[in-house]
C-alpha cells in the first residue's frame, strides 16, 4: 500500500510533493518600519522578455500582505552554507533579521551570505489557494559569491553530493 492510500490527501501530497527537490530562498521586503522576510522553495524563473519570476507566498502570513503593500520584493537565493539562514526565516520569531547581515538595494533588504539576489517589482498578484502567486519583474539582480545551492528535497535540507564548488 502507497503512502498516499494511507495519508490524509493534503498529507498525502505534501509527501509526494516532497519528492521534488528544490532550490531555496529567503523572501524579503519592507515596511515602514521593519525589514520583512520567509523562507520559502516555491520561485521559479518566467519569463525572459520581460525578465520576470514568480514566488508564491501563504495567505496567512504577514510577509504576503507586506509585499502586496510594498510593491516590491528580493528573492535571496542560499548556498549549501546558508542553512542556518533558511531555518531562522522559516521562525516565527519575531526579528528574523537579527544577527544577519544585510545591505539595502532598490528599498528592500538583501541578505550578504545569499549566493545570488534578485530585487522585483510586483506586475500581477494572482490568487493560488491557500497561497497568494507574485510576479516580479526582475529591476536587478547580482551573483554574490561563488557557491552551490541549498536544496529541501523530503522534509530536510540538502547540499549536492561531491566536492564543493570551487
Amino acid at each position: 500500500m502507497s503512502d498516499s492510500t494511507v495519508l490524509e490527501p493534503a498529507n498525502a501530497f505534501r509527501s509526494t510533493m516532497g519528492k521534488l527537490a528544490t532550490g531555496v530562498s529567503v523572501i524579503t521586503t519592507r515596511t515602514a518600519d521593519r525589514p520583512i522576510g520567509i523562507t520559502v522553495s516555491s520561485v521559479a524563473s518566467l519569463s525572459l522578455d520581460p525578465l520576470q519570476v514568480l514566488v508564491c507566498v501563504s495567505n496567512h502570513l504577514y510577509t504576503r500582505t507586506a509585499i502586496e503593500e510594498h510593491g516590491r520584493f528580493a528573492v535571496n537565493i542560499l548556498g549549501e552554507e546558508g542553512e542556518y539562514l533558511a531555518r531562522q526565516f522559516a521562525s516565527s520569531r519575531p526579528d528574523k533579521f537579527t544577527g544577519v547581515d544585510i545591505q539595502e538595494d532598490h528599498g528592500v533588504p538583501v541578505l550578504r551570505d545569499a549566493i545570488a539576489y534578485l530585487v522585483c517589482d510586483v506586475s500581477d498578484v494572482l490568487p493560488g489557494g491557500d497561497h497568494t502567486i507574485f510576479v516580479g519583474d526582475v529591476r536587478h539582480f547580482e551573483h554574490i559569491q561563488d557557491g552551490r545551492p541549498l536544496l529541501f528535497f523530503a522534509g530536510a535540507f540538502h547540499a549536492l553530493p561531491g566536492a564543493a564548488a570551487g
